[in-house]
């Protein structure tokens, strides 16, 4: 198959996924901040897992920057204990703060304000900080035009003898991104799955039409690796992408 046909079948997956279940609110988050925190706690852990970890921090009133730089640090491990590898993380967090104070002078608005390859390699330079990570970042917390590549994307790809899961990183991203910006947002916001998230402030921000694309696109799949196409049992019998199994 070739490089068009495979950007078509992305674009394919697209229109079939949201013509079936609509949007997913992704990121679920009421700020920026918590969308950042939760991109450093769902590293190596479930979803379920950092919602237990943002409920504390909530509880604690530790999800804004100033609390995070002050708190003392065997304090903020313990609240995001749930979500595993919480002394890493934990330091990682207070790192980030640090940059946004040393670079952005704290402030999330001025470090968002940058040009998206610029910002993006800051964050890659950071302990901690992954494609994947980088990427979650921009496009959920800043509205920056970058398609996010997971494990779900990775399994699909695969299994759709689109590109091997083991494909770069890069690569998979390029492909989304060629394959997605032309393609119009869809006026229709409604989640028809049950598995969708409810609305939040962030879910709904504004953003250009290719970051709602993008958005909508990586929360489509994650959807269908949670539900669909699981790792040892896939329901490819019941999912929306079934037709285009090769």
């Amino acid at each position: 198959m070739n490089r068009t046909s495979h950007e078509e079948n992305i674009r394919s997956y697209y229109q079939t996924l949201y013509a079936a279940w609509g949007r997913q609110h992704w990121w679920p988050a009421r700020t920026r901040l918590e969308v950042i925190v939760g991109a450093y706690l769902t590293q190596n852990t479930s979803w379920s897992n950092v919602e237990i970890a943002m409920r504390r921090l909530r509880q604690g009133r530790l999800l804004n920057l100033a609390a995070i730089r002050n708190v003392a640090l065997p304090e903020l491990e313990d609240a995001i204990r749930s979500s595993g590898y919480f002394r890493q993380k934990a330091a990682r967090l207070k790192t980030f703060v640090a940059f946004v104070d040393t670079r952005y002078a704290g402030s999330l608005s001025r470090m968002f304000a940058q040009p998206t390859v610029k910002l993006r390699e800051e964050l890659l330079a950071l302990n901690g900080v992954g494609p994947e990570t980088a990427d979650s970042i921009l496009l959920y917390a800043g509205q920056h035009p970058v398609f996010v590549v997971d494990a779900y994307t990775r399994r699909i790809l695969e299994r759709h003898a689109i590109l091997p899961a083991n494909a770069p990183y890069e690569e998979i991203r390029e492909l989304f991104q060629r394959s997605l910006t032309s393609v119009a947002k869809t006026d229709n916001c409604d989640s028809k799955a049950d598995f969708a998230h409810p609305p939040s402030p962030m879910s709904v921000a504004r953003r250009s039409d290719t970051t709602q694309v993008y958005n909508d696109m990586h929360g489509l799949i994650v959807a269908v690796g949670k539900h669909y196409c699981l790792k040892s049992r896939p329901a490819c019998e019941q999912c929306p992408l079934k037709e285009f199994l090769p």
